[in-house]
């Protein structure tokens, strides 16, 4: 049975949680280690980079990308959850112009202390937040700082029509969407929540090359699952690569440190050039080091008091 490693662009569909895609790709897959890289609401839909075999070691580092989202934000009602699943709490009046909505979102780009909604899985005092709103019982939350890139109108043709509006928005890990568009009515003054929710982004991975479970069962099937399974050094790839001599293969093998001077003396990418090793290598710099044979062994750090390069992330596994 094949054993996968890598990332998989999977587009989680409506009704799912990111928890059940993962469990459904165990049995589909017929492989245990497998992790999801950040948590869609069950009503969400978009992209879920999933982790397999040695990329779970990704997990936290793909949950620190930024993410982008499509949402449908509907104006003057607010909910329990701050989205249209939960039980109303409000209703209101909408008399807000264009221009008053654009201005409300804008003001939310840049830094902001967003406290995070009741309905969510961040625990406090070992207990997750939504299990003691399903008991009724709400508790303060400290704000957290997360940051907005952008915000986009994408359409707001309904807004007289409906109260709602679409918009693309930018943003840190940790970002609640449906608190954003909760924040954004209680500028307005006529409070608001989420209708809609797509994720389209998260760091390198875009919904166009995102595949649904039933397309990831099929090409198991016709044997064509590896061309759509990342390696696990695909979101390494803005760091320069370095390759290591055969005669240091055993070294790299079980994960030690190794030397500049077991770097092979001609690259294929120039890095290792020696003309430029002064300017190459500073205290702190992490490379994508290979064996000569292109196997890629993972991510090391050069230490330039001791002139070695120190694994940070590995990768490699014998067969």
């Amino acid at each position: 049975m094949n054993k996968y490693n890598g990332l998989i662009n999977i587009y989680k569909e409506q009704g799912f949680t990111s928890n059940d895609v993962v469990a459904k790709l165990r049995g589909i897959l017929h492989q245990k280690k497998i992790g999801h890289t950040g948590t869609l609401d069950p009503d969400a839909t978009g992209v879920l980079v999933v982790c397999l075999g040695t990329g779970t070691k990704l997990v936290e580092m793909l949950t620190d990308h930024d993410k982008e989202y499509i949402a449908v934000c509907k104006l003057g009602v607010t909910t329990d959850t701050q989205d249209m699943s939960g039980t109303v709490l409000t209703e209101s009046e909408v008399h807000v112009t264009r221009q008053e909505l654009h201005e409300a979102v804008q003001a939310f780009v840049g830094d902001y202390d967003q406290i995070p909604p009741m309905y969510s899985a961040i625990k406090q005092n070992g207990k997750k937040l939504y299990e003691l709103a399903r008991e009724g019982i709400e508790v303060e939350r400290k704000p957290r700082k997360i940051h907005i890139g952008a915000i986009t109108i994408l359409d707001d043709s309904n807004l007289e029509k409906d109260n709602s509006f679409v918009m693309e928005i930018k943003c840190s890990k940790g970002t609640y969407i449906r608190t954003l568009c909760n924040d954004i009515g209680e500028r307005l003054g006529c409070g608001a929540a989420m209708q809609n929710l797509m994720r389209t982004r998260v760091g390198a991975f875009a919904l166009d090359s995102a595949v649904k479970l039933s397309q990831v069962e099929e090409m198991r099937d016709n044997g064509t699952l590896e061309s759509i399974i990342k390696s696990p050094e695909y979101i390494f790839r803005d760091l320069d690569a370095i390759h290591v001599s055969d005669n240091c293969r055993v070294i790299l093998e079980n994960g030690n440190s190794f030397r500049r001077d077991n770097l092979v003396s001609e690259d294929p990418e120039g890095v290792n050039d020696k003309d430029f090793a002064k300017e190459m290598f500073s205290d702190g710099d992490m490379f994508r080091v290979y064996s000569e044979d292109d196997t890629f062994f993972g991510i090391y750090k050069y230490d330039a008091r001791t002139k070695q390069f120190k694994v940070d992330k590995f990768f490699f596994e014998k067969n």
